[in-house]
């Protein structure tokens, strides 16, 4: 017989050397500035490093952590340095770190509320506080037709809609009968991606996506939206889907949602709300006209993960029915019987999305809500929408630059004067020292850089620094 102490770390291991990795961690964070921001490793750097072989035998955690601080930390990018300007960020806190440290520890399965019963409730609850912090729709609530779930993120989110207004507008029959070959979506030119890739695994195809042109802010067109539903329906298709958008990728665009809606709702297409970034600015009541219109949602997708300070992953994805999740995803083996579920008086959360196990995510959640309470999280984020004006101001104050969209929120989209070539030189002569780091995109074909404003430890030094950074990088290559 095989003794199992003999190979499993012990309590008191587990106590001295989860203390050294909490040291690591916050060592990491005062530490994170002398960091070149983007990973400067060369394509299988580590492989080259890592042992073709896993170890017959157990190693010392000593041995661990210093391959992680030998060989895994230079293939790190720092999205959590306060330098970190690329693409939307990725944010955490400590409070969240430790709500996931302890999610970690439980190792709840959470498919069912059988299954760890908290681990449900708090979903259903924590839920509910952000549908009320941020004033949605009454019918997104728990106690109301819909509610909350925790998804992985905004993409898995889209693709449960996509999923669900298939069924609704097959009358559930699609996996009985097949998929029709009639069914057409429709985003805008600016839409994310994911949505596009959704249509692709959900069986609809790219052939039957509308690309709705947008205008000069990027927004959809909402005229020419029902302009093609109707030129669809006359050919013998059938509408089912729209994505309107609180915050493109590319541009940070709102598209009008009210005309959206309106559209949807008359059309009988489902209608889902995409706002991963700008989804946390509704905790601020000065930014919630953005939202104007998302009451005629069917769903919502938004990321704490992205700028309300809490770990990767967690998606907050709001219906208003929650009985046509259900109906689209609740199979029911015998093994998964239970008493609770068979009165109906539970959420099983396992019927509400694509997979059946589930984290307990909402700790972290929790963890940040009651850490900084509502008052610390709007003024955090009303500090960084302040920081992006500042931004804004001095690039329309410089002579070489210009800013190319009005900002919506904390992402500035700007260029250098000189053109693509020399723009994309600059991004890539400035992100290689390492000292900072942001992306571009392309907008009416033109290169355009992006700085996003939401690093949780961001602070106005960091964005002073950043564009300093960008002038005298600018008049050096000008130079040349």
């Amino acid at each position: 017989m095989v003794k199992s102490e003999k190979f499993h770390m012990s309590t008191e291991q587990f106590r001295e050397e989860g203390k050294k990795i909490i040291d690591w961690i916050a060592d990491y964070y005062e530490q994170i500035e002398n960091y070149s921001v983007m990973s400067q490793s060369k394509p299988g750097e580590l492989l080259n490093k890592l042992p073709k072989a896993a170890p017959a035998n157990g190693e010392p955690f000593d041995e661990i952590i210093r391959d992680l601080d030998e060989k895994i930390m230079p293939g790190i990018t720092h999205w959590q340095s306060p330098n970190f300007f690329a693409y939307f960020n990725a944010n955490t806190s400590f409070p969240s770190i430790l709500g996931d440290l302890v999610s970690s520890g439980l190792g709840v399965q959470g498919m069912l509320w059988a299954t760890s019963p908290a681990a449900t409730e708090l979903e259903i609850r924590v839920l509910d506080w952000l549908a009320e912090m941020m004033q949605m729709p009454a019918q997104f609530k728990s106690t109301s037709t819909g509610g909350g779930v925790i998804q992985d993120t905004a993409s898995t989110a889209a693709l449960t809609a996509i999923i669900a207004a298939r069924e609704r507008a097959t009358n559930f029959a699609s996996n009985i009968n097949g998929l029709e070959e009639k069914l057409v979506a429709y985003v805008s030119t600016q839409t994310h991606s994911s949505v596009e890739k959704g249509i692709k695994i959900a069986g609809i195809g790219k052939h039957n996506l509308r690309l709705i042109d947008v205008d000069k802010n990027f927004a959809m067109q909402a005229h020419l939206l029902h302009q093609q539903i109707k030129e669809d329906k006359a050919n013998g298709l059938v509408p089912f889907f729209v994505c309107g958008s609180i915050g493109t990728t590319s541009s940070t665009a709102v598209d009008p949602l009210p005309e959206i809606g309106q559209i949807c709702k008359k059309e009988k297409c489902w209608f889902h709300v995409d706002a991963a970034s700008f989804g946390t600015a509704m905790l601020c009541p000065e930014f919630r006209h953005l939202a104007n219109g998302v009451k005629l949602a069917d769903s919502y997708s938004f990321n704490p993960h992205k700028w309300m300070f809490t770990n990767f992953d967690c998606n907050v994805f709001w219906v208003a029915n929650r009985q046509e999740l259900i109906n689209t995803f609740s199979i029911l083996p015998e093994y998964l019987r239970n008493k609770a579920t068979e009165t109906g008086e539970v959420f099983d959360y396992r019927d509400w999305h694509i997979q059946l196990g589930r984290r307990f995510r909402s700790l972290k959640l929790w963890f940040v809500i009651r850490h900084y309470g509502i008052e610390g999280l709007q003024q955090l984020i009303r500090e960084h929408v302040r920081l992006a004006r500042e931004f804004e101001k001095w690039v329309d104050e410089s002579d070489d630059f210009e800013v190319v969209v009005k900002p919506a929120m904390n992402l500035v989209c700007f260029k250098h004067k000189a053109g693509d070539a020399f723009n994309m030189l600059l991004m890539n002569t400035i992100n290689d020292s390492g000292k900072i780091y942001f992306t571009h995109t392309k907008l009416n074909d033109q290169l355009v850089l992006r700085m996003n404003f939401g690093q949780t430890h961001m602070e106005e030094k960091h964005v002073k620094n950043a564009w300093e950074l960008i002038l005298s990088t600018a008049k050096m290559l000008s130079a040349k």
